[in-house]
């Protein structure tokens, strides 16, 4: 039965889990976002009452 020798198949899944578990995570997180976040102001909005027309 051909599919039980690991010869052929071993190799090339174990080349692959190192690629995906060493190189792809640095390259994702070497990642830089184009848009950086800024920080909200520290003012409190002010609310006012509605009023309603129909009421």
């Amino acid at each position: 039965m051909p599919q039980l020798n690991p010869s052929p198949w071993l190799a090339l899944m174990l080349l692959s889990w190192l690629t995906f578990l060493i190189i792809v995570p640095s390259k994702v997180m070497a990642h830089l976002f184009p848009n950086v976040p800024t920080p909200r102001s520290s003012e409190e909005l002010k609310m006012g009452t509605w009023s309603w027309p129909w009421l």
